[in-house]
């Protein structure tokens, strides 16, 4: 299932919906990977799992679509991100768990994250990744 129409340009059909609400530059990010990935790794979660992890590196998620990271900030987004392949580490779910805690409040505080305030960076980022999946679940019953 490869993601790109001719010429490079993402298909809409051929992406995850959380992409499909995102802008043109996190598309075409995720299309370029996985295109890449299945050639290494042929059509498969390994090749999705890829894709998702460069996206990571330039963008984030909030609520149900995918942003690019403050300042245009690129690098991995969690410890799984970090440590590359053979890692296994507790993922932040595409929340930027690298961003300032000033950020993350930021972002807590746009998706409605109740205590935001009180919250330790590692609570606002889990605060932040719930409140993703609500937003994602929310837009894909639409």
């Amino acid at each position: 299932m490869a993601a790109k129409k001719e010429h490079g340009v993402p298909d809409p059909e051929q992406l995850p919906s959380t992409l499909q609400r995102s802008g043109e530059k996190a598309q075409r990010t995720y299309a370029a990977a996985l295109d890449s990935a299945e050639d290494t790794y042929g059509d498969g979660e390994r090749a999705h799992r890829t894709a998702y992890s460069a996206l990571k590196h330039t963008h984030e998620k909030v609520g149900d679509h995918w942003e690019p990271k403050e300042g245009g900030r690129k690098g991995p987004s969690d410890t799984q991100a970090e440590g590359g392949r053979d890692t296994d580490r507790p993922t932040a779910g595409g929340v930027d768990a690298n961003a300032t805690k000033a950020h993350l409040q930021d972002v807590a505080k746009r998706l409605g994250v109740p205590g935001r305030s009180r919250m330790s960076k590692e609570e606002l980022v889990e605060g932040i990744r719930r409140a993703n999946d609500r937003a994602t679940r929310r837009a894909r019953e639409d």
